[in-house]
């Protein structure tokens, strides 16, 4: 899984040199985190839920999630604050680069009717963020063991200052985005 390492020190770094001119490796941009999000409504009726999305969230990544609780009560949503609602992971250093790797190449074809991802989802300071459905794309979930599909958001944070750049920093790590 270190080609995704490598392919960014041996083709992109050069490549983003040339198209923005930058003078010094430094300036390059690069991805910081990438992190994962499985935020769940049905944890009132099911307790069991938060516990099913931990073990996904974990056999995904291969590191072990945290609890995201509720900032601020809601009454419209019956939610109050403390209460637990998700869990997330932030990746770092090899383990982003593995799951970078995997989801670009593995994960994402797997998806029905895929023709890329959407390449207006970047916030204006060089992230990008991205849904998934299901979970089921990813090889490491057994379809029997599922009670439940459940989606994700991941979100990729990069050090670009702009869309652009951090654009053609995921075009050149292979990620397929719609024309």
């Amino acid at each position: 899984m270190e080609k995704l390492r490598e392919q960014y020190e041996k083709e992109v770094v050069p490549a983003l040199m040339k198209k923005f001119g930058y003078k010094s490796i430094m300036e390059v941009p690069k991805i910081d985190k990438i992190v994962i999000n499985i935020g769940l409504g049905d944890i009132k009726d099911n307790p069991k839920s938060l516990e099913n999305a931990m073990n996904d969230l974990a056999q995904i990544t291969g590191q072990r999630p945290i609890v995201t609780k509720a900032r601020k009560s809601i009454a419209a949503f019956k939610l109050r604050e403390g209460v637990n609602i998700g869990c997330k992971v932030t990746l770092r250093k090899d383990k982003m680069y593995d799951f970078a790797y995997k989801l670009i190449n593995v994960a994402l074809p797997r998806v029905r009717d895929f023709r890329g991802v959407s390449a207006n989802s970047f916030d204006g300071r060089g992230n990008y963020s991205m849904g998934v459905k299901e979970q089921l794309i990813f090889p490491e979930i057994e379809y029997d063991k599922v009670d439940k599909l459940r989606g994700m958001d991941i979100i990729f944070v990069t050090t670009a200052k702009t869309d652009e750049e951090a654009k053609e920093l995921l075009t050149l790590l292979g990620m397929p985005f719609k024309n």
